[in-house]
């Protein structure tokens, strides 16, 4: 190897070596420069959590989360155990206040009532409307039938009484059967308000009652008329009379006559006919 191609390697090692200790030295200090990122240990569940059962200590453990804490996060597992779950909970999922009932509300259905409202119990059979299909979150529209006061003359009536009410649990056990689906009930218990708790109980005792099931995502309230037993075989109430433009009832029509013209000389008499109706 001649002198020349020797000091060229030589040069281009020691270049590399500079520069290579450039690079670690730059990277160095960024590195020591950075903080260290701050982790949270807070509470989850180990396990899936059904709605209505009582945090024990084999149902929750810890995670570590990068930063702060998650909002309504418990950081202490004896914060959670003992309390009610009132929204169900999935394996490695971060136990949060809002799904939990307050210390010593216990499980079951109660804790999953909010504050104001009321869990009425409804009667049903296997056969009435979608009974069967009625799940735990569901929202559903409430038919009363039977005979209304005297003075009825159409037969037995069917109204909607509420609309767009939640299901808080059907039958006695608050979920679906070991596959998932639902379950045929006796009672669904729905989430109202005191005065439609009334309105309730008061049709479930003289009434039959029917749950009629719709999309949880259509709130919109309508406007349905009662429908009566006559209606259904063309005995509805007679149709009013048509009304104007301004409101006010149509006139009657008048009648149509027919015009004779007599002429006797000088003297000119006219004589009117009415048309009988259906010869116009």
């Amino acid at each position: 190897m001649n002198r020349r191609l020797a000091t060229i390697l030589l040069v281009a090692f020691a270049i590399a070596g500079l520069c290579t200790w450039l690079v670690y030295r730059l990277v160095g200090v960024r590195i020591a420069a950075a903080k260290p990122v701050a982790t949270t240990r807070i509470v989850a569940a180990a396990k899936d959590i059904p709605l209505g059962a009582v945090l024990t200590k084999e149902d929750i453990t810890t995670i570590t989360v990068a930063g702060g804490p998650p909002k309504g996060a418990i950081l202490k597992p004896d914060d959670a155990i003992g309390r009610g779950v009132i929204s169900e909970i999935y394996q490695g999922e971060p136990i949060l206040q809002s799904r939990l009932a307050g210390l010593g509300s216990g499980g079951g259905l109660a804790p999953t009532i909010p504050p104001g409202m009321r869990a009425c119990a409804v009667r049903v059979d296997e056969v009435v409307g979608v009974a069967g299909f009625v799940t735990p979150g569901m929202r559903v529209d409430v038919l009363a039938s039977g005979t209304p006061p005297a003075g009825a003359s159409q037969g037995t009536e069917t109204e909607t009484i509420l609309q767009n009410i939640q299901v808080l649990s059907a039958g006695t056990d608050i979920q679906k059967d070991a596959e998932g689906k639902p379950q045929n009930v006796q009672v669904v218990n729905l989430l109202v308000t005191p005065e439609q708790a009334e309105m309730l109980s008061l049709a479930g005792n003289s009434l039959k009652i029917q749950l009629v099931l719709r999309n949880p995502l259509d709130t919109q309230i309508a406007k349905v008329p009662p429908t009566a037993m006559g209606n259904l075989f063309g005995m509805g109430a007679p149709t009013p009379p048509a009304l104007h433009r301004d409101g006010g009832r149509a006139a009657k029509p008048k009648p149509k006559y027919l015009s004779v013209i007599v002429s006797n000389g000088d003297k000119t008499t006219e004589e009117k006919f009415p048309i009988p109706e259906g010869q116009h």
